[in-house]
């Protein structure tokens, strides 16, 4: 009984309808998904409706104007999104064992590693003669942990993502860092060995966006500290940004430490006198669970944790 219920999913069950569901869910709309697939909406349409007797359960439900996944939906998305990707990556693995090009690595990197440890690893993957050809991809954990799910990354490099988004994804530590407080080397409270409670509405404050994984910790320090929170903050993850801002505009940037780590080493940053010892957290490396990593994935992983060794940023 159970090998004909197999042989009947097998007929029933297509390709396209994990496509289409997953990309429903990401866009919670038909007519984006099919947009992004290439399809027509009423092919998208058919295909969700198709896979929604298979399953025997609505996947999707009236929002508003919109549509949102249903209670079923939620239930079958990570699976889809799994097998999904687990398909994918078969495909890549053979289609990339005659390529001459080699096979293709590709890389997501939250701020807090794009400044140095990511870019290091590749300098040593490429030094090795590796012929991968490495793509690396940056952005907030929400959409890097999409396209990890989705099969469209080989690894996340970053901090510990908050719990719930952690489904279908499984995180190895390398190593531990605080998030840092820091002023230009001119800047007047530079050299500083006391700050008043109100110090943070004089100048401009660089912030974590809302929904990124230290704001709850930074929002955490100012309690613990006494610190009265700045009203009007600039909101960025953007190392870029930060940086121009804090040398051309007196400003404040709170920030993880690994993305100031070198210019704090050179002394064109200085940290401010805060206590932040309670803002320390993994930084590591996040893989699709169910995923067998490829060759170039494997050394490159092998090689972040060499580079993470003794490393423990306070």
């Amino acid at each position: 009984m159970h090998g004909k219920n197999d042989m009947r999913l097998s007929a029933q069950l297509k390709l396209r309808h994990l496509e289409v569901f997953v990309e429903v869910a990401r866009q919670n709309s038909v007519t984006l998904a099919a947009e992004a697939l290439g399809m027509t909406q009423p092919a998208a349409t058919r295909a969700l409706r198709e896979l929604e007797t298979v399953c025997g359960k609505p996947l999707v439900e009236r929002d508003g104007r919109g549509i949102r996944l249903s209670a079923y939906g939620e239930m079958f998305r990570d699976h889809a999104g799994r097998s999904l990707a687990l398909a994918r990556d078969g495909v890549s693995l053979l289609q990339g064992l005659e390529a001459e090009e080699g096979t293709r690595l590709a890389i997501g990197a939250l701020p807090t590693v794009a400044a140095n440890l990511v870019p290091d690893a590749v300098a040593q993957i490429n030094a090795e003669g590796s012929r991968s050809r490495i793509g690396v991809v940056s952005g907030d954990n929400r959409y890097l942990l999409d396209q990890l799910r989705r099969g469209h990354l080989d690894l996340v490099v970053g901090r510990l993502p908050a719990p719930e988004q952690m489904a279908g994804v499984e995180f190895q530590t390398l190593f531990h860092e605080s998030v840092a407080v820091v002023v230009s080397n001119t800047h007047p409270l530079a050299s500083e060995v006391e700050l008043s409670p109100d110090t943070f509405e004089n100048f401009p404050v660089l912030m974590p966006t809302e929904g990124s994984i230290i704001r709850p910790l930074v929002e955490g320090m100012f309690l613990e500290q006494g610190i009265i929170a700045p009203k009007f903050p600039l909101e960025t993850v953007s190392s870029e940004f930060g940086r121009r801002f804090v040398y051309q505009h007196q400003a404040i940037w709170i920030i993880s430490q690994g993305v100031v780590q070198e210019d704090l080493e050179q002394g064109r940053m200085v940290r401010l006198p805060i206590q932040t010892s309670g803002t320390s957290g993994p930084v590591g490396i996040c893989l699709r669970r169910e995923h067998q990593l490829s060759p170039a994935a494997t050394r490159f992983s092998s090689v972040l944790r060499e580079l993470s060794k003794n490393r423990f940023l306070v």
